[in-house]
């Protein structure tokens, strides 16, 4: 038998969070155990039927049968130009400035790729989406980690960053509403942001994939809004959540051309683009009553809302998130992150993301993810104070 040793670049990832929380909680249900899964930011809502109408459609359609374009059906671009102009009154170019995407995630993970050098430094929000971390690892790239506390409200402090290292690097991530987070970003945060990258010549990659769970009438701004930010930056965005279409891959990136088109020649070499009737149904998506936001937003209230009422029954804190469906609370020091997330599966049967998987900066946290329903919500509540979780 051959002896394979992997690259020097996959011995240097850490494990993919979320694969070990999928391992263990799989071990717990083999086990015969009722397991409520708060890990993993799945909605377990369905895609809305219209949209599910429009795939099977279109996947009937022979046209829809051969290799899409690498950038995306000019359909499936104007109507992501279209939303962006409703949404929040940008206009874009749909042919320079918009690029199909196999799920926000692929674009993330290439974007290093097309704008990265070895050695060359990408700056990442701890805790963060992992995803920057392992496309910055993977073109060669440093990652220099900019701690998100509690404190700052969870925005990096941009004026801590050495000159030397701000200097040197290529990229800043930066995600709002935050994943894990929960937090989102004020307009004078962004406007310091596109200071900040003209000042040191960096391109802002802005992960938007949240900004349409919003609560209270709080909409969440675009990145690209802030004066000057399509100057030095892209956005990208998805359906997955928004809609609840995360197995249907499908999402976009929008902004800075010249940044859009080394994406696209990225993707142009390593995929043959999303399937057209995954596209055909994100035009529905894209274009779609929103009531049907408004529904899926108010069973994300509500979620919230329960939620967090039992963790202040249960001493333990949290902050009230104004968008995205995730609960980032602090634990007591006695344990570890890791050692708090062992403790929900064993203990309670509660499947949790430790916060040091986000990054060294989320040690002291717990991640739960709303996507079950309420009553369930209420039974982990429950189980937690059967099991001593209090703060």
């Amino acid at each position: 038998m051959l002896e394979i040793s992997p690259a020097d670049r996959i011995k240097r990832l850490p494990p993919y969070l979320f694969v070990a929380i999928d391992r263990m909680k799989q071990e717990a249900i083999r086990q015969g155990r009722d397991i409520i899964n708060l890990g993993i930011g799945d909605p377990d809502i369905p895609t809305p039927l219209p949209i599910v109408n429009r795939l099977q459609q279109a996947a009937a359609n022979p046209k829809n049968h051969q290799y899409p374009s690498s950038n995306g059906m000019a359909s499936f671009r104007n109507a992501v130009a279209q939303w962006y102009k409703n949404r929040f009154d940008i206009t874009l170019d749909p042919q320079n400035e918009v690029l199909t995407l196999i799920g926000s995630k692929e674009g993330i993970g290439h974007t290093p790729l097309a704008l990265i050098n070895p050695g060359d430094i990408a700056l990442i929000p701890s805790p963060g989406y992992p995803v920057y971390h392992a496309g910055t690892l993977f073109a060669g790239g440093q990652s220099y980690f900019l701690p998100l506390l509690e404190e700052n409200q969870f925005l990096p402090d941009l004026n801590a960053i050495p000159q030397d290292v701000a200097k040197a690097a290529k990229l800043l991530f930066i995600n709002y509403p935050n994943n894990p987070t929960g937090a989102t970003a004020t307009e004078s945060f962004f406007k310091s942001v596109v200071d900040f990258a003209h000042e040191y010549n960096i391109l802002i990659c802005h992960d938007a994939a949240y900004s349409e769970i919003f609560y209270d009438g709080i909409r969440p701004p675009s990145f690209l809004q802030t004066p000057g930010a399509r100057d030095v930056g892209i956005e990208f965005h998805s359906l997955s959540k928004t809609l609840n279409m995360t197995g249907w891959r499908i999402g976009f990136a929008v902004g800075h051309a010249q940044a859009i088109a080394a994406l696209h020649q990225v993707k142009s070499n390593l995929d043959s683009g999303a399937f057209q009737a995954v596209q055909e149904a994100g035009i529905t998506a894209l274009e779609s009553d929103a009531s049907l936001l408004e529904g899926i937003r108010k069973t994300y209230q509500e979620r919230r809302d329960t939620f967090l009422a039992g963790l202040k029954k249960l001493g333990l804190k949290a902050d009230s998130p104004e968008a995205g469906f995730y609960i980032w609370i602090k634990m007591p020091q006695e344990r570890s992150s890791s050692e708090w997330a062992s403790h929900f599966l064993s203990k309670a049967d509660i499947v949790v993301t430790p916060g040091v998987g986000f990054g060294a900066s989320g040690e002291g946290f717990i991640r739960v993810a709303l996507t079950v329903p309420k009553e369930r919500l209420a039974e982990a509540l429950n189980r937690m104070e059967k099991a001593g979780i209090t703060g």
